[in-house]
């Protein structure tokens, strides 16, 4: 998901949209005074909005990712629960056209408990640790690919990523049901190991 997508919204709108949010999050209360809500439109979900609600004036800050539509509010919490009942609720309406843009929602939203596996579609989404040096840099850019849509029947969708996790960059193709259910197969394969980048199940 693209952050240019997001649009922030005024004072008058987050004061409407906290009514919702506050009363569905755990762990504190948003200060409408202080909170800064990003939106975002969602086709896979029609006449819903992701919201990245988050207040900076505390240390550290408090956010949480929300879906609001239809008088419905859904905290996401890191685990494909919450996306899954969003799914069989709405229903989740996938396409040739927005399946692409539903994975990357997923894997943005869902960290397993092995850690995240996160897209990878150009050498700027890697978080580095150490910057490589240029020749490697340029190496690892041409083995990145966007997400590429590999076919669709009635059951579902394929897709071909390149995902990091912890510190390995592979090839994957990702299975979509026409229900939204995610499904990778075993066998992924392996571009680059030990990588110098952030690795979120250590927070380093």
């Amino acid at each position: 998901m693209s952050q240019d997508a997001f649009v922030k919204l005024n004072k008058k709108e987050s004061q409407a949209i906290l009514k919702e949010v506050n009363p569905a999050v755990e762990g504190g209360k948003f200060n409408p005074d202080t909170v800064t809500i990003l939106a975002q439109d969602l086709s896979f979900y029609p006449e819903y909005r992701f919201l990245d609600v988050a207040d900076f004036s505390t240390m550290p800050a408090f956010q949480r990712f929300v879906v609001v539509g239809r008088d419905k509010c859904t905290v996401l919490n890191g685990t494909n629960e919450p996306i899954y009942e969003l799914n069989k609720k709405i229903p989740v309406k996938l396409n040739k056209d927005n399946v692409i843009e539903y994975v990357r929602f997923f894997f943005n939203q869902v960290r397993g408990r092995s850690g995240r596996f996160t897209i990878i579609e150009s050498i700027d989404d890697i978080a580095w640790r150490e910057e490589p040096a240029p020749a490697v840099r340029k190496a690892i850019g041409q083995l990145l690919e966007p997400l590429e849509l590999l076919g669709a029947d009635a059951k579902g969708f394929r897709v071909e990523a390149r995902m990091l996790s912890k510190s390995a960059l592979y090839r994957v193709r990702i299975n979509i049901g026409s229900d939204g259910q995610i499904g990778m197969p075993e066998d992924m394969e392996l571009l680059i190991e030990d990588m110098p980048v952030f690795d979120d199940t250590l927070g380093q």
